[in-house]
């Protein structure tokens, strides 16, 4: 068992935006390292938080840790677009709160699981290994056009292109199976001048392009946040932490979307000088709040 912390990011803000401290029953939709729902178990000796990840071995963690909240807290591995099913079998039909922090874990990108280009390993980017498709097999299987496309759409690369017709190249000769094959193709097709002593490792688009195709991130959130909104009580809130552009501007436009929520954060909160310091995973994170009111 990893032995690596993962930080909670904009962990105050969280809980207050939360109104955890007053009590009630909360869902944390992605578990993660199970900061967050610890925090909001301390608020209030009343609460209660219903967990989801999609990952088991986050969950096995958890569980450890959380253990002395008997069962106030309970958790599901599945997906958060499975919310209202999670919700059904608790037999609760609304909650005070619910609470996406939709950043990859350290203990994925620092593991054995192939999120990362810093550390050698199989390319498997699973957030849930118990499904089938891989970041090696959409690698190793899809066109060049639908590779450029997902690298396009999902990474912002404008390099994606290119990219995709050396993949393509490449695996003609030899299966491309690991991360840092992968990499080497990125940083052999970006302008070295374009990348050269900057901190952003060149493949970052590429990756987090793959990994979000692979874990059909998207089409989570879309299904996801409607489903948390309903379940929602009159005057609940609903938290969610975004860590780029992309995924920030569907979650501002569901939330806005939505008649029956109230946009509680104006403008995004950002985390502090003093948070990135100490976790410089947070500097791209954006906080956005709604409650749910009565139409």
């Amino acid at each position: 068992m990893s032995e690596i912390f993962h930080p909670p990011v904009l962990l105050k803000e969280s809980v207050k935006f939360l109104n955890a401290e007053k009590g009630g029953v909360f869902v944390d939709c992605t578990l993660g390292g199970g900061g967050h729902t610890e925090t909001i178990l301390e608020a209030n000796p009343e609460n209660k938080v219903i967990a989801i990840d999609r990952d088991e071995e986050a969950i096995e963690r958890a569980i450890k840790k959380l253990e002395r909240f008997g069962d106030r807290f309970s958790v599901y591995h599945a997906n958060f677009s499975q919310i209202d099913a999670v919700l059904d079998e608790e037999s609760v039909d609304f909650v005070d709160g619910i609470l996406f922090d939709l950043g990859v874990s350290h203990f994925q990108l620092r593991g054995d699981r192939g999120f990362s280009f810093w550390k050698d390993d199989f390319l498997d980017m699973r957030m849930d290994r118990t499904q089938k498709l891989t970041a090696e097999k959409v690698v190793n299987t899809l066109s060049e056009r639908e590779l450029a496309d997902i690298i396009f759409k999902y990474g912002e690369e404008r390099f994606a292109r290119k990219i995709a017709r050396e993949i393509v190249k490449r695996r003609k000769i030899k299966p491309i199976r690991t991360t840092a094959e992968l990499a080497k193709i990125v940083e052999e097709v970006i302008p070295k001048r374009l990348w050269a002593g900057r901190k952003k490792h060149p493949a970052t688009k590429t990756f987090q392009a793959i990994r979000i195709y692979v874990n059909k991130e998207f089409e989570s959130i879309e299904e996801g946040i409607p489903k948390a909104v309903e379940r929602l009580k009159e005057g609940g809130r609903i938290v969610v932490i975004t860590f780029h552009s992309l995924e920030d501007r569907i979650v501002k436009n569901i939330l806005k979307s939505r008649e029956d929520l109230k946009i509680v954060t104006k403008k995004p909160i950002l985390p502090s000088d003093e948070e990135i310091k100490t976790n410089s995973a947070a500097r791209s994170a954006k906080l956005r709040a709604g409650e749910k009111i009565n139409i």
